[in-house]
């Protein structure tokens, strides 16, 4: 287990505070769209400069234009870095705080 890893205990949740929105699955590492085009690894590139989608983890009270489960799309850099957490499978993810002014789409 790394700094940045979290083990909940038994039952244990995340709450975020009331205007935070955490994701988990951002998009990073190269991808092929349904379409056949290959979007290269370019993140830390200028080229990687663009918008990334999400999956939303979880939301604060105060937030009722997305839910868990949503995939949104944010502003280039507006999220923060990651924290992995232990699931209860025993997996690890990846969640980040995204700042909630900055989600362009959501679907």
């Amino acid at each position: 287990m790394s700094d940045f890893d979290y083990e909940l205990e038994d039952g244990g949740v995340i709450t975020p505070m009331p205007n935070i929105i955490l994701v988990h699955n951002m998009e990073y590492g190269e991808h092929k769209t349904s379409s056949g085009i290959i979007i290269p690894d370019d993140n830390g590139k200028e080229s990687g400069i663009r918008p990334r989608w999400g999956t939303v983890y979880a939301v604060g009270k105060n937030i009722d234009y997305v839910k868990e489960g949503d995939s949104i799309l944010v502003s280039h850099g507006r999220w923060s870095r990651g924290i992995r957490i232990k699931q209860p499978d025993n997996s690890y993810i990846t969640i980040r705080r995204v700042d909630p002014d900055d989600i362009l789409l959501v679907k």
